[in-house]
């Protein structure tokens, strides 16, 4: 009896947001917030974009979406806008890697039990930030409507079929993986006649994942198994148009009793309507800490856009009760918010520090989560993904974050932290062993190659180490890390300016084998990248790779070339080299901060341009509206902090360097109450460069300004104009 109550309460509370026209039912009403309308999702789901389209929450350890096959390298995230075969409804997708993984526990309504896929068309979608909505059609004809919402670690399913069908099928596949992911064992099983509950360990970029799930019906169900557990199919009488499918699915990297309790703490009632209700109020809750002042709608929903493809991830990795599968494999207790979803690699860059600025209260989280990975392996994240180190890409990622939260004065125990980015800094793993021995990396004596890019990064991350150092009063670290943050001298060849690879005898490549525009993918002194691109990576020492050119005007004149030089990338490029000006690659992350270079040489001016061009043609609202794979947030970071005026190019500290705000007005929940604005008086597409600028109305001359006084609150005022000016062009004023 209380059963058949909750369906005639769901079915009145849900009334208006049923879609399916054609299948009697009218779609969801838009009832969300000032901003999260302005997002489009299906930003980057075509092209190179690899984004994940579905329903989530910000930061959830669950992405409910539609999964397609695997194809190739654009459907890392199981998803791509020129596909049109679905194989389910996948719990867990990752968003813009260039890996593919996941794709857990997925659920697909069939016709018949031997039907393993539907083709399905892009105009029967329905997407807004969390909630998902298809009408499936056979011959056709709609059999199906499909909505999906979800909460941190649940997700929800309402399936209403048409009255053609006698019974109501789901198929259930835990064998099912996007890209490398293959399952290692498995289990699903009927407890009760509304309870399905099993696991799925799999084998992938991930390599020991465990995903434990429960699902919850609000009809009685059978399930009946097809493959051994691997899959099954669950049906229930279809009373056409009273009942529809609901679905509740509980995940959990511990246990299925961790997810039974995740499940009834997060997902209690069966009101799709107010789990979809909340899910759109958090993601306005987040998207409303930042506010613009622009008359362009599609620069408003590339922002907002942006802003959302941000909080995909992280995501949180641990339990309502605490516990979570640690880097070491075993179950623990924590009493703080785990994270997993760590592409530190990429989103070191401009995603960290935009989160330091508006997701202040996630920082000591993160901190946490990063110690404790330490303690685990020994070592802070690299690429950490579901509990397991990839130990993917080069360098030591996770120490410019986590120094970054440190020297911007977070709570976090800074000998603790200090502790694990040396210990992290001194193995003898990832090429570490020989940049202790040489002070650099020799390409003839690292089988893997890539030893410029990982040198540089390496030299970055050192800095890092030597910051924290000298502020918790470490002499000998101090000492150490700050030589060694120069190794990147080393790979500087003062003949052609560039950063080229050295052998074990401190000799360079031969000049006949080196080729600056080559990209060869990993099969090089570089790492998606090529010796035009990573000559930059000197982030943390800009001063002194201005030394090595010889003085600011060899410097200038080499950077002013990046941005015109054009030629063949070889026929073994990288595809992740893309976005190109020149052989500025936008597209890809070892890019990014160098058009913010030219207010280190007092030329502020010169980046505003560029700075405009990327803003306007490497962002826009389709499907093809990013020039490369998202990268976790850091594609779209890159977006949001230099559309309102700001990037962070020193790797720690906080120095956010001031560019050309592409709004008239921006302003920033800094929290606590606070809010920083920046405004462009007299701002335009023609009107790019700053003339002057005040902050708390005190003129204000410098090109960049400190982290904290950005999260005191208060107006920076930018006036702009259509030409160049001598403002920040002061060696006093330059970062």
């Amino acid at each position: 009896m209380k059963r058949i109550i909750f369906i005639l309460i769901m079915l009145v509370g849900n009334l208006c947001i049923t879609a399916g026209a054609q299948c009697g039912m009218s779609r969801p009403v838009n009832r969300h917030g000032i901003n999260s309308k302005w997002v489009n999702p299906r930003i980057g789901t075509g092209g190179h974009g690899h984004v994940f389209l579905g329903a989530n929450v910000p930061f959830g350890y669950v992405q409910l979406g539609p999964t397609e096959p695997t194809r190739g390298w654009d459907w890392c995230s199981g998803y791509h806008d020129s596909d049109s075969v679905l194989i389910g409804f996948g719990h867990q997708h990752l968003s813009g890697t260039g890996i593919g993984d996941l794709g857990d526990i997925a659920l697909l309504p069939v016709t018949s039990r031997d039907q393993s896929h539907v083709v399905f068309s892009h105009d029967d979608e329905t997407v807004k930030p969390g909630y998902y909505s298809i009408t499936l059609r056979e011959n056709g004809r709609p059999y199906v409507n499909v909505e999906l919402t979800a909460t941190q670690r649940t997700g929800m399913h309402r399936y209403v079929f048409t009255g053609d069908q006698d019974t109501m099928l789901l198929r259930l596949d835990l064998g099912q993986g996007i890209g490398w992911d293959s399952p290692k064992q498995v289990m699903m099983e009927q407890r009760s006649p509304h309870r399905i509950a099993g696991y799925r360990h799999s084998l992938g970029w991930a390599r020991d994942q465990k995903v434990f799930f429960v699902m919850d019906f609000l009809q009685e169900v059978t399930l009946e198994k097809l493959n051994g557990d691997t899959t099954g199919i669950i049906s229930a009488p279809n009373i056409y148009p009273v009942t529809p499918l609901v679905v509740k699915v509980g995940l959990s990297a511990v246990s299925i009793e961790n997810a039974i309790e995740n499940l009834e703490a997060e997902n209690p009632d069966w009101l799709f309507s107010a789990v979809a209700a909340n899910a759109a109020r958090t993601w306005n809750d987040e998207l409303e800490k930042i506010h613009i002042d622009t008359d362009n709608e599609d620069d408003r929903k590339v922002f907002y856009t942006a802003m959302y493809h941000t909080m995909v991830a992280p995501s949180v990795f641990n339990d309502v009760n605490g516990q979570y599968r640690g880097a070491d494999g075993q179950v623990h207790h924590g009493d703080f918010t785990n994270y997993t979803t760590l592409s530190l690699w990429d989103t070191y860059r401009a995603a960290h520090p935009l989160m330091t600025l508006i997701h202040r209260d996630m920082q000591q989280d993160i901190a946490q989560t990063f110690l404790h990975i330490a303690e685990q392996q020994g070592k802070l994240p690299v690429w950490h993904l579901m509990g397991n180190e990839t130990d993917c890409m080069v360098g030591n990622p996770g120490v410019p974050v986590l120094a970054d939260l440190v020297l911007k004065g977070f709570d976090v125990d800074r000998d603790k932290a200090l502790k694990a980015m040396v210990a992290s800094a001194m193995r003898d793993e990832r090429s570490m062993g020989l940049l202790k021995q040489y002070g650099y990396i020799p390409w003839d004596l690292e089988p893997e190659k890539e030893t410029v890019a990982r040198g540089l990064e390496y030299a970055l991350a050192d800095w890092c180490i030597a910051r924290v150092a000298n502020l918790v009063g470490d002499e000998e670290n101090y000492n150490y890390f700050q030589n060694r943050s120069k190794s990147y001298e080393h790979y500087f060849d003062k003949q052609l300016k560039f950063m080229r690879g050295k052998d074990s005898k401190g000799n360079f490549r031969d000049n006949s084998e080196f080729d600056p525009l080559s990209t060869k993918h990993r099969n090089d002194d570089y790492c998606e990248g090529n010796a035009w691109q990573y000559t930059w990576l000197v982030p943390h020492d800009v001063h002194g790779l201005v030394k090595l050119f010889g003085g600011e005007k060899a410097f200038i004149q080499k950077l002013d070339s990046l941005f015109i030089v054009e030629g063949d990338l070889g026929d073994e490029a990288s595809p992740d080299v893309s976005g190109l000006i020149g052989q500025y690659a936008h597209g890809n992350e070892p890019s990014h901060h160098i058009i913010y270079m030219y207010n280190y040489v007092g030329q502020p001016w010169k980046a505003a341009p560029h700075i405009r061009r990327v803003l306007r043609e490497q962002y826009r609202n389709g499907v093809d509206g990013l020039s490369g794979n998202e990268d976790v947030g850091q594609m779209s970071a890159w977006y949001v902090l230099s559309a309102m005026g700001l990037y962070q190019v020193e790797p720690a500290g906080g120095k956010y360097i001031i560019g050309s705000p592409l709004f008239d007005e921006t302003s920033i929940n800094v929290g606590d109450g606070k809010t920083f604005t920046i405004k462009a008086v007299n701002n335009s597409d023609e009107n790019i460069y700053i003339q002057s600028a005040t902050l708390n109305g005190k003129r204000y001359d410098k090109s960049y300004i400190h982290y904290g006084d950005i999260v005191q609150g208060g107006t920076l005022t930018l006036t702009m104009g259509p030409k160049p000016s001598k403002w920040g062009t002061s060696k006093k004023n330059r970062p």
